[in-house]
């Protein structure tokens, strides 16, 4: 019987040991977790790892930066803006932090990436102002609308970028300064359609709903089939009141003298030249001419209508000569 129970007791002893040995190797110690409730930026860590932890922080570091400037998207990933997340230092805390604590994710942006990343913006957005112009469509004159430049204010826009990055905001709207156009649809000058086959001159002028509207209409002299009137389009290029005429350099002219202001001249009291040699609109003593071709390039008016039109247009008004 005392053998038996001392056998009894060893079996006992080497079962408790075999159980034990198993129980031990299936059941490491496990790594730590955060406690519950602890959040960093907002993010809820409670009851992840170290490294749960820090993937979930770095997930939410990396959502790009959304931004609006005059109605265009574009987005920049904080990386690109040189934003860098504390993320070690963050995880350290919230491992040994209480229940319900809410931690900071501490960012800091490297020295010149933010002003580097808006200069190169800046001169993709931004935009020259466009000053309205006339254009001729058909036979009538019409306005192109003028657009308004853009500029980024770029230290504005530093600014809230950097703000944006260090509270964790995904969304910035980028200040934009609108820049007015040095013309504007309701302050186009007049412009001038000149009918080459119908010998007649029209001036037209902007209205203030911004459009071209038709003032007046005069019978003109034109060129001559040996010496036509040039199609195309033009401006006036000068303008002189009791102009002198000097001969130019054709065959038609060879042997004229210069001629001063006065009945004889063959400009009349005003001369309106373009932009091409030799041509321009200007009075004739000739009334006979008007309405005629018989000038050698030229556009002739009678004198009173010259004069009125002289005071109508200016230098740079467009002078449109269609074969109609």
């Amino acid at each position: 019987m005392t053998v038996s129970r001392l056998q009894l007791a060893i079996v006992a002893v080497l079962a408790a040991l075999a159980a034990a040995a198993p129980a031990g190797a299936q059941d490491p110690p496990s790594d730590p977790v955060i406690a519950d409730g602890v959040t960093v930026a907002g993010v809820d860590v409670g009851g992840l790892t170290a490294a749960g932890a820090r993937e979930a922080l770095r997930a939410f570091f990396a959502r790009p930066v959304r931004m609006t400037f005059a109605g265009k998207r574009m987005s920049a990933r904080p990386y690109w803006l040189g934003a860098r997340a504390r993320v070690p230092q963050a995880v350290a805390a919230a491992l040994a932090a209480p229940v319900d604590t809410a931690l900071p994710l501490r960012v800091r942006i490297l020295r010149g990436a933010v002003h580097t990343w808006v200069q190169r913006r800046a001169n993709a957005l931004e935009r020259r102002p466009v000053s309205a112009r006339i254009k001729l469509i058909g036979l009538i004159p019409r306005i192109v609308p003028a657009k308004p430049g853009r500029a980024l204010r770029r230290d504005a826009a530093r600014t809230k970028i950097r703000a944006a990055l260090l509270a964790h905001r995904r969304s910035v709207g980028l200040p934009v300064r609108w820049i007015r156009p040095k013309i504007t649809a309701r302050e186009v000058g007049p412009a001038v359609v000149i009918k080459r086959g119908s010998r007649r001159l029209h001036l037209y002028r902007g209205s203030s709903a911004g459009k071209m509207n038709r003032v007046r209409s005069f019978s003109v002299a034109v060129g001559q089939p040996a010496w036509p009137t040039p199609l195309g389009s033009f401006y006036i290029r000068t303008k002189t009141r009791n102009p002198w005429w000097y001969p130019p350099n054709q065959p038609w002219a060879e042997g004229a003298q210069p001629i001063p202001p006065g009945p004889g001249n063959p400009l009349g009291t005003r001369w309106m030249g373009l932009n091409i040699g030799g041509v321009g609109i200007h009075g004739t003593y000739n009334s006979g001419s008007v309405g005629t071709a018989a000038s050698h390039g030229c556009i002739r008016m009678h004198i009173g209508s010259a004069e009125w039109l002289f005071e109508r247009v200016r230098i740079g008004t467009p002078v449109y000569i269609v074969a109609s």
